[in-house]
């Protein structure tokens, strides 16, 4: 089963999106994007995922496996 990272990573490659382009677009950190993605930030807030997934275009439910 794929990490919420691996999805975040994999969906924002697919729109052709850096790290740093989501982060902004979220309003979050960098660093945030970044924990998210190598797996350093396991337990993130329902609230970051769902800027993340407003940023990324998809459902809250797409980022959760």
């Amino acid at each position: 089963m794929p990490r919420i990272g691996q999805i975040v990573r994999q969906l924002r490659r697919q729109r052709g999106l850096s790290q740093g382009k989501l982060a902004a677009k979220a309003k979050v950190s960098l660093n945030t994007i970044v924990k998210l993605e190598i797996g350093d930030n396991t337990n993130p807030t329902v609230g970051t995922l769902a800027t993340i997934a407003r940023a990324l275009g998809v459902s809250i439910h797409k980022l959760i496996p």
